[in-house]
């Protein structure tokens, strides 16, 4: 299949968010889509797929011109769209899920269970995937929601398969996988188009690559023929001195230390303490336990044993607000779910921990609101039209700067980071480890949870390193290498 997208543009509103791209994809190749969040990448592919329509282009298949008026249209023309925020029943069961509008019946209309799940075993033993087909998909971790989101593409006969940060949530064991799948897939003779701003998996397992900026395209080049600089220079339209900034910490007070604490079936006699000033990296594979202790940590989840101190004093925090008026922010590794409330706008996401600091007598003062929004929008470039555009319109990025926002702004003595910069572009992620580096000269304790070791390793002081429950060992920041911290997150020593 050849999909050819020409001088597409698309507003919404007086938004302008494409002016002028041309898109291409041949058949059985792997297409690299990048740009900065907010550059316009799911928007264009929502067009492609027929969930938004275009103002102005034309996009042709196989040389014939064609329009999709829904994404259902495209799945049945064979472009299937894996998104970046995963479309997950979580009430639902696995297979149900895979199902989903696509049910296979008798002639009766009787369910044939049966077939479906025959058909649903072969498509995750093809992933090794192991789930259990009768779980409530709420119950799976977000990486394995995120397989199941892949299998469900894969069962389609998809012959173009869109994959919007398929990786973001996966073990490197699945990312293996998924590679190994994408590179049957090419052979079978399907397309990938592969949006993704880890660098690293684009020249891995690419073949040409697209740069996006401001809504237009800037050049598509092959792979070999490119490099990592020369990409983020077209995406940012800048250079980008180094990768992660250097750190100078000096450390001071212990601000935060927990004493055995345990979580009954997630996480056992778990002990470490951060101090002002410093980041503490957490490491570990997936389902180790690391945001089940963040969870507990921040009163989100019960503590079955153990204790909590802050500044030497024991605390008991049973549920969020105990956390926060004990100067803990938590900013969680589901922002759609957990972080934002999606239809409220971008101010009233941000305001919503600090109206404490905008009220008095009772009354919110709209002015001290508005300035305390327009400086974090600001200081975080936050690409929004207005501060009333609601979050959930806004790119995955930049949902994920208005929850870093929301949390900045109580000014937080210790400040939790469940996967800080998951879906966020390279020029972003510089922004977003600055602002750490800010808070930590500032006094804040910093505690990151990521499943990137490059990150792990470029911006951490000390890296616990968590192995099924259990903080299996800690080495300096400084020291570290991949080879250690995947020996300890496997349970060698």
């Amino acid at each position: 299949m050849h999909i050819q997208m020409s001088n597409i543009h698309k507003a919404f509103g007086t938004n302008q968010v494409l002016t002028g791209v041309d898109f291409d994809l041949t058949g059985g190749e792997v297409h690299a889509l990048m740009g900065e969040n907010g550059a316009g990448k799911s928007t264009l592919m929502n067009i492609l797929t027929g969930l938004h329509s275009r103002d102005q282009g034309s996009i042709s298949i196989d040389g014939q011109e064609i329009a999709f008026s829904s994404p259902r249209e495209a799945e049945d023309y064979g472009i299937a769209f894996i998104h970046q925020e995963l479309n997950i029943w979580p009430d639902m069961t696995v297979l149900d899920n895979l199902f989903i509008g696509k049910e296979i019946t008798s002639r009766l209309g009787v369910l044939n269970q049966k077939q479906m799940k025959a058909m649903a075993e072969e498509q995750f033993s093809r992933l090794s995937v192991s789930i259990p087909l009768s779980q409530e998909a709420g119950m799976c971790s977000v990486g394995q929601q995120q397989m199941i989101e892949i299998a469900k593409a894969l069962m389609t006969k998809a012959k173009v398969i869109i994959m919007d940060e398929p990786t973001a949530a996966l073990t490197e064991r699945e990312i293996r996988k998924l590679f190994e799948v994408i590179d049957s897939l090419k052979k079978q003779g399907v397309s990938i188009v592969y949006i993704s701003h880890r660098m690293e998996e684009i020249f891995a397992v690419c073949d040409r690559i697209t740069v996006m900026r401001d809504g237009k395209t800037v050049d598509t080049k092959p792979i070999p023929d490119t490099s990592f600089d020369e990409v983020v220079r077209k995406m940012v339209g800048r250079e980008l001195t180094e990768r992660y900034p250097a750190r100078s910490p000096s450390p001071g007070e212990t601000v935060l230390e927990v004493k055995g604490i345990s979580g009954k079936g997630r996480f056992e006699n778990v002990s470490f303490s951060v101090r002002a000033g410093e980041i503490v990296g957490v490491s570990g594979l997936m389902g180790a336990g690391r945001t089940e202790m963040m969870r507990a940590i921040f009163g989100l989840d019960p503590l079955s044993s153990g204790e909590v101190w802050i500044r030497g004093k024991k605390v008991s925090i049973r549920k969020p607000d105990d956390a926060v008026k004990h100067g803990i922010g938590l900013i969680t590794e589901d922002r759609k779910d957990e972080g934002l409330v999606l239809d409220f706008s971008v101010r009233e996401n941000m305001a919503l921990p600090n109206l404490f600091s905008f009220s008095s007598k009772g009354f919110i003062s709209t002015r001290k609101e508005q300035e305390f929004v327009d400086t974090l929008v600001k200081r975080l470039q936050i690409k929004t039209h207005t501060t009333e555009t609601p979050a959930g319109s806004l790119s995955g990025g930049n949902q994920q700067k208005v929850v870093i926002a929301k949390w900045i702004g109580i000014g937080p003595s210790v400040l939790i980071l469940d996967e800080p910069t998951r879906g966020v572009d390279v020029g972003a992620k510089r922004e977003i480890y600055q602002l750490m580096n800010e808070l930590t000269e500032r006094g804040v304790a910093i505690l990151m949870v990521s499943s990137e070791l490059p990150e792990v390793l470029g911006m951490s002081d000390r890296i616990l390193v968590v192995h099924e429950g259990r903080i299996a060992g800690e080495v300096k920041g400084s020291e570290a290498t991949q080879e250690q911290i995947m020996t300890l997150a496997t349970g060698g020593q």
